[in-house]
């Protein structure tokens, strides 16, 4: 296939403000990053939200449609809002924003998992806010939860009853057998838009050889009837997407995945990494998808239909 869909995670709940000064917290922000992603090629936009007086990662529906309209309102794009949240989150918490909007699409973590984030606090010397180290040195002790039940839930209420479609994110080898049993179910029709999550703690590691065995998996598991995306966590982002794209496989970056556009160097927005990735996937012979296209490609229900 040469049609490539390129994601764009703008800012997510992994980092925190003292990690990068570019790192989008405010409504105006995400805006901002998204708009400008959305100009680069992004043709999907992963959304999450965050108190604009902290930066700290919030599931409240007032944050969230502080920026949601306005993004609708500046681009075609398909915005894909998470239902991971945090992982400190409640699920009641997690899907208040999701249900509201009743998105064409939103994320599906695929399984419980340890959500390590701690080795990012022995890297900052200075702080901005109180809550960051401990948010980030108490992930010791962390599962993020997302149990057969959870997964049930959120492909009922938020796919069944509004017609959101999801970006199924694995994290490990398991979670393509539990999407394949919720498959199995009926609870999910293809095509399904599989996510690898690669260099998290507690998930897989960002080896090209897991990449490889998870897709030999998927083909296994899915057949024709799925497609694949990467992301990769840090200094792993370019390499893997790159690998994916080579594969016939789509792509994600952003601020959530990886704070850096090149070695030792902070992105400035989110849409340069997009216009990164775009460069490079051209040059490997593959065609943007626009979002219209991408919205084809996923069966989506269109924007017009959502409640943003």
């Amino acid at each position: 296939m040469s049609d490539i869909i390129i994601t764009c995670a703008v800012t997510g709940s992994i980092h925190t403000p003292s990690m990068s000064p570019h790192l989008p917290v405010t409504a105006e922000q995400i805006t901002d990053h998204a708009l400008g992603a959305a100009e680069a090629g992004a043709s999907i936009l992963h959304l999450h939200a965050r108190d604009p007086e902290t930066g700290k990662p919030s599931a409240e529906v007032d944050h969230f449609m502080a920026f949601l309209p306005r993004i609708h309102q500046g681009c075609d794009a398909v915005l894909n809002l998470s239902t991971g949240g945090s992982a400190i989150m409640t699920l009641d918490q997690r899907l208040a924003a999701p249900l509201k909007a009743a998105p064409e699409m939103a994320s599906l973590n695929m399984g419980s998992m340890n959500f390590a984030l701690y080795p990012a606090a022995e890297k900052i010397s200075e702080w901005q806010y109180d809550w960051e180290k401990p948010f980030l040195e108490n992930s010791d002790d962390l599962v993020f939860k997302n149990t057969p039940r959870d997964i049930a839930r959120i492909l009922t209420d938020l796919g069944q009853e509004r017609g959101a479609r999801f970006e199924f994110e694995c994290y490990d080898l398991s979670h393509l057998y539990m999407l394949r049993h919720f498959a199995d179910r009926g609870l999910v029709q293809p095509p399904y838009f599989i996510q690898f999550v690669f260099g998290v703690l507690g998930g897989m590691g960002a080896d090209p050889e897991n990449l490889t065995h998870m897709v030999r998996m998927a083909d296994k598991l899915f057949g024709a009837d799925y497609m694949f995306s990467v992301l990769a966590a840090g200094r792993h982002q370019m390499p893997l997407v790159t690998m994916a794209a080579t594969m016939g496989g789509h792509v994600r970056v952003g601020l959530e995945d990886s704070l850096t556009i090149a070695r030792g160097q902070l992105a400035e927005t989110n849409a340069q990494q997009v216009a990164k990735i775009r460069r490079i996937v051209e040059e490997l012979g593959r065609t943007v998808a626009s979002p219209d296209r991408a919205r084809d490609m996923l069966g989506l229900k269109g924007a017009d239909r959502t409640a943003i």
